[in-house]
C-alpha cells in the first residue's frame, strides 16, 4: 500500500464525521500523463446520455464518479468509474425553464454529504437549488433566490460560498441565510488588492481561505478569513500566455499543501502554482487549442480525484479529460 493510499484511509475516515471531501496529497514535484483520457462526452454536442453540450464546473465524489454542470443541455450529468460510454442525469434535463424539475443553463455542481444532496448554480434561473441523491432526479428545491453567481464551493461546516460577477465578490451562507457575509471583494470593479473583476469559480480550505478566479483581471486570489483584501497568487500579470500569466482563468483546486490548480481557460492549459510561486508551471495541455488527447478547448472545470487524478471539463469539446498522476 503506498503512502497516498494509506493517506487516503486516515483522510476518508476523518472526513466522514466531518463531512467534507476528501483532497488529496499530491507530491510536490507530481506529474501527470499528457495525453488525457475522455471519461465523459466525447462524441460531439447533444443531448443524447454519451453526449454533453459545453460542460462548465465538475465534481469528483469519493468513489470517482464524475458529476458535470452540463450548461447547453440544463441538466447536470454523473459518470460513474469504468463506464465511459454513457452518463446518467442527476438532475434537470426536462427542458430549459424555471419549474423545479427544470434547470437553465447551470454552471457548477457540488456535494453536500450530510445531506446526500447535488447544490447547483441554476444561473439563468438565478438561484442555488438542492436536489436530493436520495429520492433520484425529480425536482430540486430553492436555496438561495435572485442572485447573480457563477461559481459555489462548500467549507466543513457547510457554509455556502457564492461567486458574483456582476458585484465582484463573494459571499458566505449559512444555512436559512439569504444575505449572505462578505468575505471577498464588494470594493465595485478594480485591479487593486481590494477589488475583483468578473469573478468565477472558488475554492474555499479547511481554514476557511478563500481562493477567487478574478477571470477579468487575470488572476486567481487568496483572501484569508476576515481580510479586508486579498493577494495574488496566480497570474496578475495582465493577459497573456507567458508563465506569470493567466488568460481568463477558471476552475480551481487547492491541494494540502496548498498548491494552487487553475484551468487556465484562454490558454488551453491546466497550471500549478506552489505557494509564493512567482510563475506556474503547465501540468497538462498548454499544446495549442485543439481537440487532440493533449489539447483542450477552453478548459473550464477543474477537480481531482483521490488518488491526485486531474480532471478537466474541455468546454468547446464537450467532453471530460481525465490524467493520470504517474
Amino acid at each position: 500500500m503506498s503512502n497516498m493510499d494509506k493517506n487516503y484511509i486516515f483522510l476518508t475516515l476523518l472526513c466522514r464525521m466531518v463531512k467534507i471531501h476528501v483532497i488529496p496529497n499530491i507530491p510536490a514535484n507530481a506529474k501527470w500523463t499528457q495525453n488525457g483520457v475522455t471519461i465523459a462526452g466525447g462524441n460531439g454536442w447533444g443531448n443524447a446520455n454519451n453526449q454533453l453540450y459545453e460542460p462548465y464546473g465538475l465534481f469528483v465524489d469519493d468513489n470517482q464518479t464524475v458529476f458535470i454542470a452540463d450548461y447547453e443541455n440544463h441538466r447536470i450529468m454523473q459518470w460513474k468509474e469504468g463506464n465511459t460510454t454513457n452518463g446518467q442525469v442527476a438532475a434537470g434535463a426536462n427542458g430549459q425553464g424555471n419549474q423545479l424539475d427544470q434547470l437553465n443553463s447551470p454552471t457548477d455542481v457540488l456535494i453536500d454529504k450530510e445531506t446526500d444532496s447535488l447544490i447547483i448554480c441554476d444561473w439563468r434561473n438565478r438561484r442555488v437549488v438542492r436536489w436530493s441523491r436520495r429520492s433520484g432526479p425529480t425536482q430540486g428545491e430553492i436555496l438561495i433566490d435572485n442572485i447573480d453567481f457563477e461559481g459555489l464551493a462548500m467549507d466543513d461546516q457547510r457554509y455556502l460560498y457564492i461567486s458574483d460577477p456582476e458585484k465582484h465578490e463573494v459571499r458566505r451562507y449559512e444555512s436559512g441565510d439569504v444575505n449572505g457575509t462578505l468575505v471577498a471583494g464588494g470594493n465595485g470593479l478594480g485591479n487593486g488588492t481590494s477589488h475583483l473583476n468578473g469573478v468565477t469559480y472558488l475554492f474555499v480550505d479547511r481554514q476557511q481561505n478563500v481562493y477567487v478566479s478574478d477571470n477579468c483581471n487575470h488572476r486567481v486570489m487568496k483572501w484569508s478569513k476576515d481580510a479586508k483584501e486579498g493577494i495574488v497568487v496566480a497570474g496578475g500579470q495582465g493577459e497573456g500566455s507567458a508563465l506569470t500569466q493567466l488568460n481568463y482563468p477558471n476552475g480551481l483546486f487547492v491541494d494540502m499543501f496548498g498548491t494552487l490548480y487553475v484551468a487556465d481557460t484562454w490558454n488551453h492549459r491546466v497550471m500549478r502554482w506552489t505557494q509564493g510561486a512567482q510563475q506556474g508551471t503547465v501540468i497538462v495541455g498548454g499544446n495549442g487549442h485543439g481537440a487532440g488527447a493533449n489539447q483542450f478547448s477552453y478548459p473550464t472545470g477543474l477537480s481531482f480525484d483521490r488518488h491526485g487524478n486531474v480532471y478537466v471539463a474541455d468546454e468547446s469539446n464537450h467532453r471530460v479529460q481525465r490524467f493520470s498522476l504517474q
